[in-house]
């Protein structure tokens, strides 16, 4: 009963909230600021409803950003969004991978994922794909020797001189790295892969694994994924923090025109 008459609340505030946005309004309002916090929504609002409560902003902001008509670009701060999630394909042979390794490390954790999926964002296409399957420093070499017993061409965070002499052949080679500690991962159905925060930041922090998305390449790369998904930019400067990055990703990522009235960051709730 008490369930019940909670989901009864729910939908009710919902739909109040719902018949109230002015959507339109509230995106010619704060259409042109770089950014808004949740004080200049309340303001937005209250010249329309003068009685409004907190609370019920709070309920429209929730219902706004659910739907993608808000992204929070960090800790109460906000633009208009029109930009969708990025949800990167499982290939069926990530999918094997991925259950073979879960099966014999049930406790593991494991995050896939392969270079091929920067091709969406680039504008020369590279001629081979590195597959990567980062874990906890401990079970790399089980997960190599596991792997490499199971006949798959498969190397352990590799020089440039490895990659040069030996994984040019190879159209798509395993490569097992270190899964750096609170990595921005995402899990699509039973898969755990790479957000977009972190795959940005792995190719910023990483010219050796990722020298073909180097340069110019990876200007055009990020210029792209910004603009055409939701990424939260507080999610990838922690990330490069863990990596020692912070400071040359941030001074990267103010160095594009416009940055972030072309790029739209959002941050899960």
């Amino acid at each position: 009963m008490q369930t019940y008459k909670s989901i009864c609340i729910f939908i009710k505030i919902n739909t109040i909230a719902t018949e109230r946005l002015n959507i339109e309004k509230l995106r010619d309002h704060f259409r042109c600021s770089n950014s808004f916090e949740i004080k200049d929504i309340y303001a937005f609002y209250k010249k329309s409803e003068p009685g409004i409560k907190y609370t019920a902003v709070n309920w429209r902001i929730y219902y706004l950003v659910q739907k993608g008509l808000l992204n929070r670009i960090g800790r109460g701060k906000f633009i208009i969004g029109e930009r969708k999630n990025y949800i990167p394909e499982i290939s069926s042979k990530m999918k094997i991978i991925f259950r073979k390794l879960t099966r014999k490390f049930p406790f593991l954790k494991i995050c896939i994922w392969n270079s091929s999926t920067f091709n969406e964002f680039m504008m020369h296409q590279p001629g081979i794909f590195f597959l990567l399957i980062e874990v906890e420093k401990e079970a790399i070499q089980s997960v190599f020797y596991y792997l490499k017993d199971a006949k798959y061409s498969v190397f352990v965070d590799p020089t440039k001189d490895i990659i040069e002499k030996y994984m040019v052949f190879e159209k798509e080679s395993l490569i097992i790295k270190p899964l750096v500690s609170e990595a921005p991962i995402q899990n699509v159905g039973e898969f755990q892969t790479a957000s977009l925060e972190k795959m940005l930041v792995d190719v910023f922090c990483d010219d050796i694994i990722f020298s073909a998305q180097q340069g110019a390449e990876m200007r055009t790369l990020f210029e792209m994924a910004l603009t055409k998904y939701s990424v939260n930019e507080n999610k990838m400067l922690r990330y490069a923090d863990r990596r020692r990055k912070k400071e040359r990703l941030s001074q990267f990522l103010n160095s594009f025109p416009n940055f972030r009235q072309q790029s739209v960051f959002a941050a899960n709730l």
